[in-house]
């Protein structure tokens, strides 16, 4: 009888004891990507140029997986009684994504079939370039700016 107060009296106190707030995820600076991705031209293979590359090949795909979720929620919303307007806005959507692929809203498409180790070798540059960096603090401002700026989907034709 003593064993299972013991234990009650253990679990009140654990049930009791305050948890701190969970705390967010601490964006990666600038900086730090530099000094990862600075090795990856002489040393690919090591821990920092893993890093370099996992990084740059994590943010695309969470960019892709993000903007194909959002398309077809968009496209879930539209799925009820739509006006003609909302049909052909959705047509368009459906046809932007075949064409240009899930990134197409993230304003860069890198196509198919294209290395990683090209787009890590062009986000590396830029990284590298004062000019292309500018006053960026976050990584994610400057990948995000250079797959913009090296991969961008082709204007709509029209049609």
């Amino acid at each position: 009888m003593t064993a299972i107060r013991y234990l009650s009296a253990i679990t009140a106190i654990a049930l009791a004891t305050p948890v701190p707030s969970a705390v967010a995820v601490e964006a990666l600076s600038t900086e730090e990507l530099i000094s990862h991705c600075a090795v990856y031209e002489s040393n690919p293979e090591g821990s920092d140029g893993i890093f370099c590359v996992r990084y740059i090949q994590g943010f695309i795909d969470g960019a892709v997986a993000t903007d194909e979720r959002v398309t077809y929620n968009v496209a879930a919303e539209y799925d009820r009684d739509e006006t003609y307007t909302e049909r052909a806005i959705r047509t368009r959507l459906g046809r932007s994504l075949e064409r240009y692929g899930p990134s197409f809203y993230a304003e860069f498409c890198l196509g198919e079939p294209l290395p990683l180790a090209t787009v890590v070798r062009t986000i590396v540059d830029d990284l590298l370039d004062p000019q292309r960096v500018g006053g960026s603090a976050l990584a994610r401002d400057v990948v995000y700016a250079t797959l913009r700026r090296a991969y961008p989907c082709a204007p709509e034709d029209g049609g």
